[in-house]
């Protein structure tokens, strides 16, 4: 029953991790996705391979620690960086990390995305910051990551690409989504007058508030 369990997520983590490419947040093999299961262990997507080309036994099981519990594959290179979020941040059980052309782009030339739209107040709960540029593959990134999420669900890591968290793998995978729309649609609006209006604060908890009651139940938590 154990085993089907975690076949059975380890489907859910590639079928949300196959969207990525979907909704153009990755190229080839870029970028990761996490998972902590009930149980406390971790899912880990392998380095360099493509998205449609893995299947459930690629994934690896890991403990927080880092140590491999089930898998043969070599595990991402940004592991140790994700296991950190997933240590300092106990209220999130999946980190999706892309390479999202638009918020990689606002990242390198602001400190901030303003949050503009309801969706990324819906998504992200506001405005998301942009790190300051820590290597790949570094727990520095994940030090970063934490350190300028704060509240939220989603950081631009500057020069390299996003991460996104969340209780589950859909809503990590939202926060990245809505993350690109929102910098597309700023970037576009910036290039025709650099005065782009901004939600204030009461705006933007409503928008938080009216996401939380959106949409249906789910019949399987991923």
């Amino acid at each position: 029953m154990q085993y089907e369990c975690l076949n059975k997520k380890k489907s859910v983590l590639l079928k949300q991790e196959k969207k990525l490419d979907r909704y153009g947040l990755v190229t080839l093999s870029g970028g990761n996705v996490t998972l902590r299961m009930p149980t406390g262990e971790i899912l880990v997507t392998p380095s360099g391979m493509i998205y449609e080309d893995m299947v459930p036994e690629d994934v690896l099981v890991m403990d927080i620690e880092g140590n491999i519990i089930e898998g043969e594959r070599k595990p991402s290179v940004d592991t140790v960086a994700l296991l950190y979020i997933l240590k300092h941040m106990p209220e999130v059980n999946a980190v999706i990390h892309t390479h999202q052309p638009y918020a990689t782009g606002v990242g390198l030339v602001t400190e901030e995305l303003p949050c503009n739209l309801t969706t990324l107040a819906n998504a992200t709960r506001g405005a998301v910051k942009v790190c300051p540029y820590s290597s790949a593959a570094s727990e520095q990134m994940g030090i970063e990551a934490v350190e300028n999420m704060g509240d939220k669900l989603a950081v631009i890591l500057k020069h390299h690409g996003v991460i996104g968290v969340g209780d589950s793998l859909k809503q990590a995978l939202c926060a990245c989504v809505y993350l690109e729309e929102a910098a597309k649609t700023y970037s576009i609006a910036y290039s025709m007058n650099q005065d782009v209006p901004e939600l204030n604060a009461e705006q933007v908890e409503t928008a938080v508030e009216v996401f939380r009651r959106y949409g249906q139940k789910p019949i399987v938590e991923a």
